[in-house]
């Protein structure tokens, strides 16, 4: 079981299982939404139980996506697939220890100018 929390403790959620190795979005919507790139794992929507889901606000970023935030915070929490059976959870918002390491880098075409990939992780333009 993996706990977490958006920044003011009004939403916690907790994950079943172990993380799937998480990935470092660099597109130009996870950068202005996060602030730098957003770190995720993809889990299983029947994984994840949200506590507070009344303080999660979603934000609907595309046809295909939402995100959802702390309504009293801003922390930025999820990034879901409407129509899909699993959810991205911010790496961040997670209680240590994760027992995760970042797998991959992607949409790296869009990653930011004013930083470098070094690690030797995989990078794919999308």
């Amino acid at each position: 079981m993996h706990r977490g929390a958006c920044l003011c403790g009004a939403i916690t959620f907790e994950v079943a299982g172990d993380l799937p190795p998480p990935n470092a979005c660099h597109c130009s919507q996870c950068r202005k939404q996060s602030g730098h790139f957003w770190a995720s794992t993809d889990v299983p929507r029947a994984a994840v139980t949200v506590h507070g889901a009344d303080k999660v606000t979603w934000f609907r970023s595309s046809e295909k996506v939402r995100r959802g935030f702390c309504s009293t915070c801003g922390s930025v929490l999820f990034w879901d697939p409407i129509h899909g059976d699993w959810t991205a959870i911010a790496m961040g918002a997670f209680d240590a220890p994760t027992h995760a390491r970042l797998a991959k880098h992607i949409f790296v075409a869009s990653k930011g100018d004013y930083y470098e990939l070094g690690d030797g992780l995989p990078q794919h333009e999308r």
